[in-house]
């Protein structure tokens, strides 16, 4: 009966239990070294009317010896157990993210976060009919969140499941508030602070405009103002219900079905191999070494970067050469050969600091660059649990002066030791070059927060430069988006960019599952004897062919700066490109291409028809045949 009321009491009083008895121990082992030093330890072995030869050999038996290390080897342990708690209730919330991931089950948190109201979120306008999240109530009465955009911003939001998003981090319970086990015991009521409502630097428009570029498409957009860091979109895609997530059922399908993964949110946490968008990372590095007017010869024989190696070639093989071109001209035909010289000219040292000024992780070796460790100090966020929440896995290179010159030539053009970049760090890439004073800004997605800078990545003189030569892709001659940005161009948006696409090994599903195939395999020694059994992943054989776009505009002082790729869409023009396109024209619809917003569109009232005037004329009879 006494547990019954909250379920959380028996751990409750069980964590009493714990601390009265360690603090017991204590106690009992401070009265024992207090004893011992005013009696000495042959005393407490030996009488005092024994002979003294006697009572030296008592005092000096292992006996005696093995209890004194025994009773320090038992204060050790007891300190360990009693710092492995200290840890996990006051640190692992910072630190450790598998904690962070199970958090949400604590009933404490659980149960103060459903029985505190949160805040209203309100996109960048503030107008609450745009609210992304508010309360309501319901048929029967009941006051219930309710999300209105609901799928379109279920992985900025989250839920009170799996990964924390803005709700957990804006409105949930802090360490400092939960309530401590002798109050969850005694059953006292904790009193909250009241939440305010939080205006973010999303836009709800531009949001939902993403989510419907991408329907039925695997992939993410982010959309940044480059010169302030603000967050205008971020969606991934597939996505998931925030109202049918609150059933634990649907969650646990969710989470089971790895062929999708609707819970994983693309633009933050998921690697993709760059390909061409890579080479605007290898031209800052080309001009922080001081190569931007350095020209390379592509050949149709291609290029080696040394003996031995394969040719690098461009994508049209054999068939696309362009001679002796600068670094405008390679960009803008995105020419493999020439970034892969560039890389090895400029020099690891060059490639490794350019990524790093643009929050990329530099490593010495692949190992190391698999850690998939998540960048905490990446956002400007009001709190740690914010910037805990929109975390991103780091994006990282190799970049080393022993690595092989062909290795360090494929990281040039986003092959090789460069396939693990996120769609948020392409973004802030072209968001650096977008920035006027060649900064890149830390992303915030929280409006009232002012601007933060993240790096110093290029001198304002060299950004422009650079956005010039990201406006031939989407306006030059050859520029590989000519033909997609020719409405918008047409509409008077002047553009910059850079296409990518990348072939990517897939696993290879089962079609009743959708579960990765697997199939066995055997490890043997020298002998041919089986030591060890283990299931290795099905490769698809056709490998998956992404498309990656870069944008920013307007190119003369520009406001956005995005990047969008679509899983399995071919040639970046094809079907990354179109999306940055229509996204550039909403924006200027919205008025976040610093223009006047336009009016919202009226359909045309169609002019109604004079009335026929009427005839005495007999209608013409028609023979029926």
């Amino acid at each position: 009966m006494f547990f019954q009321a909250l379920p959380e009491k028996q751990p409750a009083l069980l964590t009493l239990v714990y601390l009265a008895s360690f603090a017991l121990i204590g106690l009992l082992l401070a009265v024992s070294f207090l004893r011992r030093r005013r009696r000495s330890a042959l005393e407490t072995v030996a009488s005092a009317d024994l002979p003294e030869e006697v009572r030296q050999r008592l005092g000096a038996t292992s006996t005696n010896r093995g209890l004194h290390v025994l009773r320090w080897f038992f204060i050790l342990l007891a300190v360990s157990v009693f710092g492995f708690h200290v840890y996990w209730a006051r640190y692992a919330e910072d630190r450790n993210e598998r904690f962070q991931e199970l958090n949400y089950k604590d009933l404490r948190n659980r149960r103060l976060s459903e029985s505190t109201l949160r805040g209203w979120i309100l996109d960048r306008t503030g107008v609450l009919d745009r609210a992304l999240a508010l309360y309501q109530r319901d048929q029967r009465g009941e006051i219930t969140r309710v999300y209105p955009l609901d799928a379109t911003v279920a992985h900025i939001l989250g839920s009170d499941r799996g990964d924390a998003g803005l709700e957990r981090a804006l409105f949930g319970v802090q360490s400092g508030q939960v309530p401590e086990a002798l109050d969850v015991v005694l059953e006292r009521d904790i009193k909250q602070p009241a939440n305010l409502d939080v205006r973010l630097t999303i836009d709800g428009e531009l949001q939902k405009t993403a989510a419907e570029q991408l329907r039925g498409r695997h992939g993410a957009v982010v959309v940044l103002q480059p010169q302030t860091g603000e967050v205008l979109a971020i969606y991934s895609n597939p996505s998931y219900s925030l109202r049918e997530v609150r059933d634990a059922a649907t969650w646990i399908r969710l989470e089971a079905d790895k062929r999708n993964n609707p819970l994983v949110n693309r633009a933050l946490s998921t690697y993709y191999i760059p390909g061409s968008t890579f080479k605007t990372v290898t031209m800052i590095a080309g001009y922080l070494a001081g190569l931007q007017d350095a020209e390379f010869v592509c050949s149709v024989n291609g290029f080696y970067a040394q003996p031995g190696a394969k040719a690098i070639f461009d994508a049209g093989g054999t068939g696309e050469v362009h001679g002796r071109i600068g670094v405008a001209k390679a960009y803008e035909v995105s020419c493999n050969q020439y970034f892969a010289q560039l890389a090895l000219k400029s020099g690891a040292d060059a490639m490794r600091q350019a990524a790093e000024r643009l929050g990329i992780g530099v490593y010495d070796s692949p190992q190391q660059a698999l850690s998939g460790r998540k960048k905490f100090d990446m956002w400007n966020a009001s709190t740690p649990a914010v910037a805990r929440a929109l975390a991103p896995r780091e994006a990282t290179i190799v970049a080393t002066e022993k690595m092989r010159r062909y290795d360090l030539g494929l990281v040039g053009f986003g092959q090789g030791y460069a396939g693990q970049m996120t769609p948020l760090q392409m973004a802030l890439t072209a968001s650096a070059i977008a920035n006027m004073e060649g900064k890149l800004m830390k992303p915030k997605i929280e409006y009232d927060l002012p601007p933060s800078v993240y790096s110093q990545t290029v001198t304002p003189q060299q950004a422009n430069e650079m956005r010039q030569i990201m406006g031939l892709v989407t306006g030059g001659p050859g520029g590989t988006a000519r033909g997609v940005f020719g409405p918008v161009h047409a509409a008077g948006i002047i553009t910059g960019g850079k296409t990518g696409t990348a072939e990517k090994e897939v696993p290879e599903y089962d079609p009743k599952t959708g579960e990765p195939k697997t199939v066995k395999r055997y490890e043997r020694d020298r002998r041919g004897q089986i030591i060890r059994e283990y299931e290795q992943t099905v490769l698809s054989k056709e490998l998956r062919i992404d498309s990656w776009f870069l944008c920013i505009a307007p190119l003369e002082r520009p406001q956005v700066a995005m990047a969008v790729i679509v899983e399995g869409g071919g040639y970046g023009s094809r079907a990354a490109a179109a999306v940055a396109a229509a996204l550039v024209l909403k924006a200027r619809e919205l008025g976040l291409l610093g223009n006047i917003p336009e009016p919202p569109k009226k359909e045309k009232e169609q002019p109604r028809k004079p009335a026929k005037p009427r005839t005495t004329r007999k209608p013409v009879q028609v023979a029926q045949r």
